[in-house]
């Protein structure tokens, strides 16, 4: 909790001294016991007996340090609602071996050579070694759910992982291609990430028998969550971070269309859309050329613009909680939206 009296905000975005408090440590605090039995439910879930590459591959990345924040927002709806039960732990690590497992299937489509700050798995072995432990998590993930013994989980879940794998296709299409829209950005953003979030903050309420109202909070709040980490993890591609363990204009060099640039293409010039249609459209990147894009994306206002989408969708998050219960965790949740995005203030 923050100290000293609450204080109603205009600006959804939170100073840089009460960020660095990090909202996500402390809902870690709160929720240390469960995390526990979560990652020992993942080191017990990854084991294979006949093939031991695959925990080799599970642990060289689930043990990199990620924060845990998929599988602590189901915990977090979880103890939200009033669950008492021993669920909750099994969906939270269903949700983190849906994410490795996009995570490993990812470095392998984008080629990356780094996640996380290290070497990625495709990189240490080899795409094949990535594709397939990936599959053997997905499988083990259902596993999981199933035994929660309940069909609403299992729906909820498994559209999550269709639509995952419908967003990350999509993107695959939008690549290199210019005619991208912002309507097809958001498409693929909800899909990639808004997906998996919206999906474990709703099945920790639905585990706890909330009730329709909590449900459609929690969905909204995880969804719109979802959306501003997406937006601001696309904006520090470009602005200069490698907090979030990827190379500084990895995107760029992917030939991603993200949200600035795609708002740089539409305003600029003919020149500027020949030099998005070289680096961009064919690939054809040269040394210079990144800063040359963060040039025209300042001076058509795509950071700054999209910065301010980024904010205005933390602020919905923030606001979807109005319709939960009052409790320590729902402001820790409200503290997490506005984190988010002051990486970018």
């Amino acid at each position: 909790m923050r100290p000293g009296p609450k204080v109603e905000k205009p600006d959804p975005v939170m100073s840089l001294d009460i960020a660095a408090t990090k909202p996500h440590e402390r809902l870690a605090a709160a929720l240390a016991g469960d995390l526990e039995a979560v990652n020992a439910m993942i080191r017990a879930r990854m084991a294979s007996e006949n093939a031991p590459r695959i925990p080799e591959v599970t642990a060289h990345l689930i043990e990199a340090g990620g924060k845990r924040l998929r599988p602590m927002l189901t915990l977090a709806a979880a103890r939200l609602c009033g669950y008492g039960g021993p669920y909750h732990i099994h969906l939270a690590a269903t949700v983190e071996f849906i994410h490795t497992a996009t995570l490993l299937h990812d470095d392998v489509v984008d080629e990356s050579d780094k996640r996380r700050g290290r070497p990625t798995a495709n990189l240490l072995w080899d795409n094949s070694s990535s594709v397939l432990v990936g599959d053997y998590l997905f499988a083990r993930s259902f596993q999981l759910m199933v035994e929660t013994g309940s069909l609403r989980v299992l729906d909820i879940l498994a559209n999550a992982a269709a639509t995952i794998a419908e967003g990350e296709v999509l993107q695959l299409t939008a690549a290199r291609n210019l005619e991208t829209t912002e309507e097809v950005y958001l498409k693929v953003v909800r899909g990639k990430t808004a997906a998996l979030f919206s999906a474990a903050t709703e099945v920790g309420g639905v585990i706890a028998e909330a009730g329709d109202a909590a449900l459609r909070a929690l969905h909204t709040y995880g969804d719109a969550l979802g959306i501003a980490f997406q937006i601001v993890d696309d904006l520090l591609d470009y602005g200069g971070s490698t907090a979030i363990g990827k190379n500084t204009g990895d995107d760029f060099r992917e030939g991603k269309l993200t949200l600035p640039v795609i708002r740089a293409i539409a305003a600029g010039s003919a020149d500027e859309r020949g030099f998005w249609q070289r680096t961009i459209a064919r690939g054809q990147v040269s040394d210079g050329d990144l800063e040359t894009a963060q040039a025209i994306l300042m001076r058509h206002g795509a950071l700054d613009s999209t910065r301010q989408d980024a904010l205005r969708w933390a602020g919905l998050a923030r606001a979807a909680l109005d319709d939960l219960p009052a409790h320590d965790i729902r402001d820790m949740l409200g503290d997490l939206a506005d984190y988010v995005v002051a990486r970018i203030s």
